[in-house]
């Protein structure tokens, strides 16, 4: 199946999947949009050896338009690359937070694991300390409610009445483990990512969870380890406080026999012993992680079902966004009733991290007009549901850039200048019970040769990312 999908991407029209995947990774919308265009199938085209896709190449460098664009193309959102990362995990991992909101708008996948470690999205946000696409991954597990933040410290009695709240599902999907027992946590501690850690913990990180012996990945801590280890490892003061403030034990061994403060002086991080040798005097007061966004679910839920990315004017007769100026109000702040359109209110919630005001809900953000705490956001009345946007089929039985796909003259001239095929096809009789064509295996039903000479693919010599479970080599070369 694997060859034969290659086999697909030779014999299709690789040259303008070339040019897709070049659109896609340098941020050219038009050249994309034309490309798919004139053949949408474009969108399934992956480069030989590491087979991202155009979706993994835009989702990498950030451009969340192009990501938009192929995924109304009818791209499989959740397409894996040879190491088994989606575009959401490359989004997470170089902190492309407007992509990460475009995939989740999409509804995609979060729970999809990779094939190195088993690190999931949300690992690859923790250990590159990718604050907002933590709180975007999370965003359909934390209710707009004023009383999460007392739900997760356990001082509400109120929890079994939220329909919207599952707070074991929330508990498991944040400290779910990658190969070797690592959770998210563990990994922004030993990378000194203090604010992803704070955000992690008050969404029910449990300090307590340790590393396990799995046999393969490279562990020079040892098994056993909990988050405070691995912080004392990577030798971040302001980590190792969070940390013991949240319940951590100072006394506790790994399979090594050592504790923390052992970590700490075998890797030289001797300013951390009076931080690691005696329990704090005082209680440290615990505050909310400014990262935190109740009304996001909301805003997220109504952008999916009314959509978000209109750009009709606001007629002169009727007060534009206060915001933009220029699109017409959709949703309205409860509380203080202030109307912003969606994909305004979707920034402020995405990108709010602003300090905590005590007067406040936790988690709640300050409107931008009078400061009054937003905690959800509701629909204006009068919207009607958005329509399911119209998909092209990548089901066609043949090649959409040859002439042969519609039975047109090979001379008839082209609206759009692109890549006109100067080669000719021929039908070559089905493989099995199925066949391939341009890197769609699982519908085409026919494999096209195309005789000219195949270009060598631009992306072949592309390395891939690093894995997470390899970051103490980092930390062992500096210390």
């Amino acid at each position: 199946m694997g060859f034969l999908s290659i086999m697909g991407n030779s014999f299709g029209c690789s040259a303008s999947g070339e040019r897709l995947v070049s659109a896609a990774r340098d941020g050219d919308l038009q050249e994309a949009k034309a490309l798919l265009e004139y053949n949408p199938r474009l969108a399934r085209y992956s480069t030989f050896g590491v087979r991202n896709s155009p979706l993994h190449y835009s989702a990498a460098q950030g451009h969340h338009e192009i990501v938009s664009l192929l995924i109304e193309s009818g791209v499989d959102i959740n397409l894996r690359n040879i190491s088994g990362q989606t575009a959401l995990m490359q989004a997470c991992q170089y902190g492309h937070w407007e992509v990460v909101q475009t995939l989740m708008l999409f509804k995609a996948n979060i729970h999809r694991t990779d094939y190195l470690n088993g690190g999931t999205a949300l690992h690859l946000a923790a250990l590159n300390g990718h604050t907002r696409c933590v709180r975007l991954l999370l965003t359909d597990y934390v209710p707009s409610i004023p009383e999460f933040w007392n739900m997760m410290r356990g001082k509400s009695t109120h929890e079994s009445s939220i329909p919207d709240f599952d707070k074991s599902s929330l508990s498991k999907l944040v400290n779910q483990k990658a190969d070797g027992g690592i959770t998210a946590l563990h990994m922004a501690a030993l990378n000194g990512h203090a604010e992803t850690m704070h955000l992690l913990l008050d969404l029910g990180a449990s300090v307590s969870q340790v590393t396990v012996e799995d046999g393969s990945t490279i562990d020079l801590i040892g098994a056993g380890s909990s988050p405070l280890h691995y912080a004392s490892c990577g030798g971040s003061a302001v980590c190792c406080e969070v940390l013991i403030a949240r319940g951590a034990s100072l006394d506790a061994e790994n399979s090594n026999g050592w504790t923390p403060l052992m970590v700490a002086r075998s890797w030289h991080r001797n300013w951390l012993e009076g931080i690691l040798s005696n329990q704090p005097d005082h209680r440290v007061k615990i505050l909310p992680s400014p990262y935190m966004s109740l009304p996001l679910m909301s805003i997220m839920r109504i952008a999916r079902e009314f959509g978000w990315r209109s750009t009709i004017q606001s007629p002169a007769c009727i007060d534009p966004c206060v915001v933009c100026l220029e699109r017409r109000c959709t949703v309205a702040a409860e509380g203080c009733n202030h109307e912003f359109c969606t994909r305004c209110a979707l920034y402020l919630c995405s990108t709010n991290s602003t300090s905590t005001i005590l007067s406040l809900p936790p988690g709640s953000i300050p409107c931008p007009l009078c400061r009054h705490a937003i905690v959800s956001f509701a629909k204006i009345p009068g919207m009607s549901p958005m329509r399911e946007l119209p998909r092209t089929s990548l089901s066609l039985s043949l090649c959409a850039t040859c002439p042969a796909a519609d039975g047109s003259d090979s001379t008839t001239p082209m609206a759009t200048q692109l890549c006109k095929p100067d080669f000719h096809c021929t039908r070559i009789p089905p493989l099995g019970s199925s066949s391939f064509c341009m890197g769609v295996p699982e519908t085409s039903s026919c494999l096209m040769r195309c005789s000219r000479s195949l270009r060598r693919s631009a992306s072949q010599g592309e390395g891939r990312g690093r894995s997470c479970l390899f970051a103490l080599s980092h930390i062992a070369d500096s210390s």
